[in-house]
């Protein structure tokens, strides 16, 4: 008999939610984490992120908002206030993770998980056994090889620029995805000069491209160039071509390098045992099986979605096989990597979900497709102006009438998202999506309104 049903290699969120639902089917679960439960996410990503960014949006709506009728003076930030905030809600959620894990009876263990073989797990050196192996292991910051940015003490990733004792008075970003612009939003609201260089020729390269340029211009305190090539860091100096290929520079008193993230499939056993890894990481099917009987992988470590929501639903999806496979089978139980959302929490914030209109283009839709501004709702007229930037772009197919994309630029747009995803999972058509009754006044109706803004 095996030690342990399942052994999870990776305490982030596909991992630890994996761990839960297993715990609450009475399998018997090990949890293996070198660092804190709630990993990169929770940790140095995600919910860190959030906590720093809603500081800055609380300060930047103090200091603008005489158009609401609100005039606050000496309005000021405390950046040791604003870093202990930030401790204090990651301290709280990742306990929060460590009482769940114990109610759902998971044995926690703190160390290093090396897959020796198929169900076989090595643990601070001492060999454990289960039926089950789910990998975990995340990702880690990308750091391409660019000439003197090595060991750069001006030269951090995310997790260094999360932990900074000031403010820098001139940041440079170097990668226009989610993680920079997030970042450039952050630090310019309290007052950085901020400088984004983008490889490609617009920013978010997920994003709709009209609704991507939407957003770079909303993004008025930070400055662009895009279609640039950084070639070499000097101490602060950041050295690149430009599009028509000068030579430029870019001055800093700290550069961020946030040209994505790679997954970690070194380190832990992958080549050795067996598992099959490919180019964007370990190799599964759609619910989540490897190569290797019984190892399963989820999160960032496959490279099919970096995203820590899209991580949950992976660890969902393995744990309800390894529970029930003929369950799991029934009530249709994989991946659909074109429903998951995305989002970016940058002032103004964006969101979507599904393709883009070059993607349905290029996979042979006839698209039908149309964008609306978010002055249609009567609730983002009240809170930002008819001139606030706000946009929901849906994207159908002409002759099937089939939900393709929809996406959205503006405040709320996040947290309205999950219905447009559901729209997707559901494959609810454009008369379907007319019928669905919004509640008024929301930003969500955007997306009412846009569905009645598609051409017949």
């Amino acid at each position: 008999m095996a030690d342990y049903d399942v052994i999870i290699i990776g305490g982030g969120p596909g991992g630890y939610l994996a761990a839960e639902r297993l715990g609450h089917a009475k399998k018997r679960v090990l949890l293996v984490e070198k660092e804190s439960l709630g990993g990169t996410c929770l940790n140095v990503g995600c919910i860190p992120t959030k906590s720093l960014l809603n500081s800055a949006k609380l300060y930047e709506h103090a200091r603008h908002s005489e158009q609401f009728g609100i005039t606050a003076t000496g309005v000021e930030f405390d950046w040791a206030r604003v870093q202990a905030w930030k401790a204090d809600v990651v301290g709280k959620l990742v306990a929060g993770v460590g009482a769940a894990e114990k109610r759902a009876g998971v044995e926690v263990a703190k160390g290093h998980g090396t897959l020796v073989s198929a169900g076989v797990v090595e643990v601070n050196g001492e060999r454990r056994t289960a039926d089950h192996v789910i990998i975990a292991t995340g990702s880690v910051p990308a750091m391409p090889p660019i000439p003197g940015a090595k060991e750069n003490p001006l030269v951090v990733d995310s997790t260094g620029l999360l932990a900074v004792e000031s403010v820098p008075k001139r940041l440079v970003v170097i990668g226009g995805g989610v993680i920079g612009l997030e970042f450039a939003s952050l630090f310019a609201a309290f007052g950085s000069q901020v400088e984004v260089i983008e490889m490609l020729p617009e920013i978010v390269p997920f994003m709709d491209d009209d609704l991507a340029a939407r957003l770079r211009k909303a993004l008025t305190a930070v400055t662009f160039q895009l279609g640039c090539k950084v070639t070499g860091i000097e101490g602060g100096t950041v050295l690149y071509t430009d599009a028509k290929g000068g030579e430029q520079r870019a001055e800093a008193d700290l550069v961020l390098m946030a040209v994505g993230r790679r997954p970690l499939v070194d380190g832990w056993g992958a080549r050795e045992a067996g598992l099959e890894v490919g180019p964007r990481g370990v190799v599964v099917d759609d619910t989540m099986r490897t190569n290797l009987p019984n190892v399963w992988a989820v999160g960032d470590v496959t490279g099919r979605s970096l995203l820590a929501h899209a991580a949950y639903r992976m660890g969902e999806i393995a744990a309800a096989h390894i529970i029930d496979t003929a369950s799991a089978k029934a009530r249709g139980q994989k991946l659909r990597a074109d429903t998951i959302p995305w989002a970016v929490y940058s002032m103004p914030e964006a969101a979507g979900v599904g393709l883009t209109e070059a993607q349905a283009r290029g996979r042979g839709h006839d698209v039908l497709a149309t964008t609306v501004p978010l002055a249609v709702s009567g609730r983002f007229v009240a809170e930002n102006g008819v001139r606030g930037p706000g946009a929901v772009k849906i994207i159908a197919d002409r002759s099937t009438r089939a939900i393709l994309g929809i996406h959205m630029l503006g405040n709320y747009a996040p947290e309205t998202i999950w219905g447009a995803a559901v729209v997707l999972e559901t494959d609810l058509t454009i008369d379907d999506l007319r019928q669905v009754v919004f509640p008024h006044p929301t930003v969500s109706e955007g997306i009412r309104e846009a569905a009645w803004a598609l051409k017949d």
